[in-house]
């Protein structure tokens, strides 16, 4: 587990990670994580078994894939995937995407936490990634967005 306080930024791949709920503050029930997206990015599909993920869209837009189906979201606009839906997402536009994370329960975001303390790269680091996947309940399922 990465310590992380409140007022921590984490980068990973051009995102930047801040927590600002722990699940510590919740008994562990919520954990919001506040992200900067670059245009242009995103993750690989995946599937979050044990939590649920809202996001809240504050500037840029964000389209999604969730299940085989695509929607766009902007700002102001929120997504919410479903624990164990296939789902990826990618910042379209010129703009980056700051979004608010919202994960029930808390505790996924120690995921990127690892990430951003190892900078770890796709594809070279593939085992390690998908080995912190599988001990933060999510399984990699297929490639980014095009």
């Amino acid at each position: 587990m990465v310590e992380v306080s409140a007022s921590e930024v984490h980068t990973w791949l051009g995102t930047t990670y801040r927590s600002i709920l722990a699940p510590m503050a919740s008994s562990g029930a919520m954990s919001i994580v506040d992200s900067v997206s670059p245009a242009g990015s995103g993750p690989p599909r995946h599937i979050h078994h044990t939590e649920d993920e809202t996001f809240v869209v504050l500037t840029g837009r964000v389209k999604f894939w969730l299940e085989g189906e695509e929607f766009v979201k902007g700002p102001g606009e929120t997504a919410f995937i479903s624990r164990g839906k296939e789902h990826t997402f990618k910042i379209v536009g010129e703009e980056p995407s700051r979004h608010l994370l919202i994960l029930t329960p808390g505790g996924f975001e120690e995921f990127f936490f690892e990430m951003a303390a190892g900078q770890f790269a796709i594809p070279s680091d593939t085992p390690a990634i998908q080995a912190s996947a599988e001990r933060h309940n999510m399984t990699l399922t297929g490639p980014p967005l095009d």
